[in-house]
């Protein structure tokens, strides 16, 4: 699949994996639509898609709000007349144990962003996508595939994702859209210093060691741009990811020893 000429929706673009899309897909002459809730930063995204094969605009958006995504939609034919991909990638996290939270609304925050939001996205996108015979993205997460302790949200946002876009990929057999979802492992971005705390504040700062164990985000990039090239109906990351979901039927207990450990091991510099 070539990305020249194609209009792309992408949402949370202002920021890590999606600026870095956002990057990668201008330069092989893709039409961007540009979506965050941050305008200054989104801007910033934009001009550094200047003087590029493509070309990128920026609507500021809340994809907690079915009406913002509803005009994104709309402005996106506005200007470039068709969506041939939309890439569901806005999210955010949350840091904490189940017990130890205060702050209930994390729940419906996270699963607002990272659910909801692709679900209002997807539903005003569908129809142009059928008529290009277009691409759906999810970007998940392994914890879409498998329980992480301290992040009951996240993961239930994602496994909620997960199970979205799998259910919508049989419902559209014969339509001529692709339904891909992308599982990422650790990726060395801000989003867990970004995270939800207990209180339902932002952390400020990760509680693992962000300098072992990360995958860049260019070899991040670089994968998602292959999967979504080839239209894969999943892409799972790192060898671990491709290991887990089997492991989980052969050893679930043996599976849920290892996310223990390792939550442990990552966070033990931090308290």
């Amino acid at each position: 699949m070539s990305f020249t000429n194609k209009t792309i929706i992408l949402t949370g673009a202002s920021a890590g994996i999606g600026q870095a899309l956002a990057f990668s897909l201008v330069q092989q002459g893709a039409n961007l639509v540009l979506a965050a809730r941050n305008q200054a930063a989104l801007e910033e995204t934009v001009a550094a898609c200047t003087n590029q094969p493509g070309s990128a605009i920026a609507i500021p958006t809340d994809v907690t709000q079915p009406e913002a995504c509803q005009q994104l939609i709309e402005k996106a034919l506005t200007a470039f007349g068709q969506i041939d991909i939309l890439i569901n990638n806005a999210g955010i996290s949350m840091l904490s144990r189940f017990d130890e939270i205060t702050d209930l609304s994390i729940f419906e925050q996270v699963m607002q962003v990272n659910y909801l939001g692709a679900v209002y996205c997807t539903h005003y996108a569908l129809p142009y996508l059928k008529a290009s015979r277009g691409l759906l993205v999810a970007i998940s997460s392994l914890s879409g595939k498998t329980a992480v302790p301290t992040r009951t949200g996240y993961v239930a946002s994602k496994h909620a994702m997960q199970g979205f876009f799998d259910t919508l990929r049989i419902e559209l057999r014969g339509t001529g859209v692709d339904v891909l979802v992308v599982s990422p492992g650790f990726v060395a971005t801000d989003i867990r210093q970004r995270a939800l705390g207990a209180d339902g504040q932002p952390l400020g700062q990760s509680p693992r060691d962000e300098s072992k164990g990360n995958m860049s985000v260019d070899e991040c990039v670089r994968q998602i741009i292959w999967a979504m090239e080839q239209r894969k109906r999943e892409h799972l990351m790192t060898l671990k990811g491709k290991v887990i979901p089997w492991a989980k039927l052969i050893a679930p207990g043996f599976v849920d020893r290892v996310a223990a450990y390792t939550t442990r091991t990552t966070t033990s510099d931090q308290k």
